[in-house]
């Protein structure tokens, strides 16, 4: 029987140098005593201001890096025993379990042809001609650049070339992928194209976990981490971390656009408890707040 979770993080101490700070005369952890789980299945974001150590965690997660102290277990789907990301020899099936897509897209891109570059990994993992040519155009029917199979990635824009990133991760067949801020570096439109791929993966079962500075995109994931000075500093739904506007400003952070708004519309709307992290939930605290007032447009009205 699986483990309902596929990564169980304990107690992680991650230091970049041994070296102690000139000031403080100890050796700074970029992360410090963090213990997580991914569930399997589920959309994890987790968000932080820069140099809070989210990124840190998540080549932790992903076995990229080794903890200095605590544990990083990843476990298959249909095998109960734990993969150790500190052990060498667990390397090989975890990288099969957890992929992870950086922020810039072109230091993942290998091959000069987008197909290419998607059987890269496979061909490498040492997967039969027959079954990479089906995980390759699968891979990229699900990221929509089936028309983009035999063309320069060069000449691809910056969404579609994390797209081609993230093909090449699915072609390995991984059941959890980790999103290392890979919209951070895309306009609007690529940003968006890629969240609809994530939230794509989640229907198919995928396990995401977003690393993100944008809070519009965290207000989608089932669960929220907040990381602040290296460690966890509050956890829960999107609604729990965003309506609690002490510990997102002690974190230097701000809640989405949506909740932002409510906010400034409080005195008008007398909501000031409610917590809209999304447009479809304003518009409803928005209407309810009108009809209350007696000024909501009837339908029919020339005016609504």
């Amino acid at each position: 029987m699986s483990n309902k979770n596929i990564i169980e993080a304990k107690n992680l101490i991650f230091t970049y140098s041994d070296v102690p700070d000139a000031l403080s005369g100890k050796i700074t952890a970029a992360v410090n005593n963090v213990s997580i789980n991914i569930e399997r299945g589920s959309f994890t974001a987790i968000i932080g201001h820069n140099g809070s150590g989210k990124s840190t965690l998540a080549k932790l997660l992903s076995g990229v890096f080794v903890p200095s102290s605590g544990s990083v277990q990843v476990y298959r789907e249909n095998d109960g025993a734990p993969l150790d990301c500190s052990n060498e020899a667990h390397n090989f099936d975890i990288r099969k379990t957890v992929g992870m897509v950086f922020q810039n897209p072109d230091n993942q891109l290998v091959a000069s042809i987008v197909e290419d570059d998607v059987a890269f990994a496979p061909e490498n993992l040492g997967v039969e001609p027959s079954e990479i040519r089906k995980r390759v155009d699968e891979a990229l029917e699900t990221v929509g650049l089936t028309e983009y199979a035999n063309h320069d990635t060069h000449k691809l824009s910056g969404g579609q070339k994390q797209r081609v990133a993230i093909a090449g991760i699915l072609a390995m067949n991984p059941k959890c992928i980790i999103f290392d801020e890979s919209t951070a570096m895309l306009d609007p439109q690529g940003r968006q194209d890629i969240i609809d791929t994530i939230l794509s993966l989640k229907e198919k079962g995928v396990t995401v976990v977003l690393i993100t500075h944008y809070m519009n995109e965290a207000a989608l994931a089932d669960k929220v981490v907040v990381i602040h000075d290296s460690k966890v500093a509050f956890s829960g739904t999107p609604k729990e971390v965003f309506s609690n506007k002490k510990m997102l400003l002690e974190c230097s952070l701000e809640p989405p656009q949506s909740a932002q708004l409510i906010d400034m519309l409080s005195d008008f709307t007398d909501c000031r408890e409610k917590c809209a992290i999304n447009p479809e939930e304003a518009v409803l605290v928005i209407e309810e707040a009108l009809k209350k007032h007696g000024i909501m447009p009837k339908k029919g009205d020339d005016n609504a």
